[in-house]
């Protein structure tokens, strides 16, 4: 039998290549222009700040001289994730939130560098440029392990720690004392990022599914797309190094709440154990039917523990 003639065989290359080639069209997915981004999600040109050489998107609210407050969102997090708390504190706090860089809408680091060292500079800088020598540190995953690190390399600084779901022991892809293993394929979603498969990683950060609205998914989605943002979170996956954290959790001697939602299943709320016998006399409230999110998925169960930790026994005030 005579087999596909070179012209045959050219046209069906031609038309797999075309079918290749409008595939990664249609789910290609751009970086969106700042304008529309800050339309929808910045509040005031004022909350766009300068510190140490980075541009951070920031907001800062309640009465100046209450005590202060610093919330740290998570990885691919924002600070729009504190928003329901931020507003339950306000009336008694300073609540400060921030985007850090690469992240919400923060512009990505002029030096490229996401380093935990980087981010812990950035965060007694920014006390620095609002004037605030301590405040309580409250921080989500991620910014839980940034809240930990802060509060053991500057207790001076830091009047209370929250750590809700905290990240910075071991799990798999984030051994100790070696660079991340991210894999390869991950970085294709600097081009391709369909909304349904970002949909798909933020379902199990909530315990319930019907709390993870299409408006959740609509701003994850779109500040996922903010210019550079998704070049800076490879980068800060890719430059993550955790070390053991015990030995540094035993320092601390800030009072500690820990917040962990009992149906976590990005971090194992079993973490809390390893925290608990770390950190000298921290304390735990596990919130049932919550999430890795709490502060999002369902903040009038997450609030009252909070507040009542905050409100135990007096703040500085700064």
């Amino acid at each position: 039998m005579e087999g596909p003639s070179p012209v045959k065989l050219t046209l069906i290359a031609g038309a797999i290549a075309a079918l290749l080639i409008g595939a990664s069209l249609w789910l290609w997915t751009p970086d969106l222009m700042r304008e529309p981004l800050e339309a929808a999600y910045l509040r005031s040109k004022a909350d766009l700040i300068e510190v140490d050489g980075v541009q951070l998107h920031l907001r800062d609210d309640g009465p100046r001289t209450a005590p202060a407050v610093i919330m740290l969102h998570g990885l691919g997090a924002s600070l729009h994730t504190w928003e329901a708390w931020a507003q339950a504190l306000a009336p008694q706090f300073r609540v400060i939130r921030f985007d850090l860089p690469g992240s919400g809408l923060s512009p990505p680091d002029p030096a490229l560098d996401y380093t935990d060292e980087r981010s812990l500079h950035l965060i007694l800088a920014l006390m620095d440029h609002l004037g605030l020598q301590r405040a309580t540190q409250v921080g989500n995953s991620m910014g839980g392990r940034l809240a930990w690190l802060f509060a053991a390399q500057h207790p001076a600084r830091v009047d209370k720690l929250v750590l809700v779901s905290p990240d910075g022991f071991a799990s798999p892809g984030f051994a100790y004392d070696t660079l991340a293993d991210v894999p390869a394929l991950l970085g294709f979603m600097r081009y391709v990022l369909p909304r349904a498969m970002l949909r798909a990683n933020l379902a199990p950060a909530y315990a319930d599914p019907n709390k993870l609205t299409d408006a959740v998914v609509d701003r994850y989605y779109d500040l996922m797309r903010a210019p550079g943002a998704r070049d800076a979170l490879l980068q800060r996956m890719r430059q993550t190094l955790l070390h053991d954290p015990v030995p540094r959790l035993r320092t601390i001697t800030a009072p500690t709440l820990l917040l962990w939602g009992a149906g976590d299943a990005m971090i194992p709320p079993a973490n809390a154990n390893d925290y608990l016998e770390a950190i000298p006399g921290s304390k735990l409230v596990r919130l049932e039917g919550l999430g890795h999110l709490p502060q999002e998925e369902t903040p009038q169960a997450s609030l009252p523990p909070l507040l009542a930790f905050l409100t135990a026994t007096p703040l500085t005030v700064p």
